[in-house]
């Protein structure tokens, strides 16, 4: 049996709806707001902008967030009761998301994450980002890193990846993949939105 759905891509996670949610999990984790600027390196202001959505984290800020509070990017993204999961011992075991169930967030320069998976995957976070044009994954331009290995593919525009010694543009259809412990940045050079899927395995 075929199973379909005609539901649309839900509407964008608002920053304050993002920020109640880092916040939501910096308390699960037992950290306090001052705790979690020391380890970010920013003044405890910016951290509650950040969550009372007074300011979009960046791409890199949002990623070191996570790692700090010890949790996959994945739960960032709120997802609703329409992903569904099917016992185990059913003929068909499988995990399945509606188009719909988990809102794409919106960060610093107008970028886009969307995730991709169907439900929480432990290790691995698979998402797409848009980076419209002249945006990039970081306020102040300087290479990151982080944990995990990521592996991405472009599906349309042009997306420019900065490492240390030399600067890469991928087309539509280009792939890569890198240790995260590399230092590199993201951005979107060119004049149409750069969107790209993405798996971070951090096992």
């Amino acid at each position: 049996m075929t199973v379909g759905s005609d539901a649309a891509t839900p509407p964008e996670l608002r920053a304050a709806d993002l920020g109640a949610r880092l916040r939501e999990l910096r308390k699960a984790a037992h950290i306090s707001a001052s705790e979690l600027a020391r380890r970010l390196d920013i003044s405890v202001s910016a951290v509650s902008q950040i969550e009372r959505g007074a300011m979009q984290p960046s791409v890199t800020r949002l990623i070191a967030i996570c790692e700090v509070l010890g949790v996959p990017l994945a739960d960032v993204f709120e997802v609703d009761d329409r992903t569904a999961t099917i016992p185990r011992g059913h003929p068909e075991h499988y995990l399945l998301s509606r188009a719909g169930s988990s809102a794409p967030v919106v960060l610093a320069d107008g970028v886009i994450f969307r995730r991709l998976s169907p439900a929480h995957s432990g290790d691995v976070d698979f998402f797409e980002s848009t980076y419209p044009p002249g945006a990039t994954a970081s306020e102040a331009r300087h290479l990151v890193s982080h944990q995990g290995y990521e592996v991405g593919t472009v599906t349309s525009g042009v997306l420019t990846i900065e490492f240390e010694t030399e600067r890469v543009s991928l087309g539509a259809g280009d792939s890569i993949s890198f240790p995260c412990d590399t230092p590199h940045l993201l951005s979107n050079e060119g004049l149409v939105p750069a969107v790209a899927t993405w798996l971070i395995v951090h096992a």
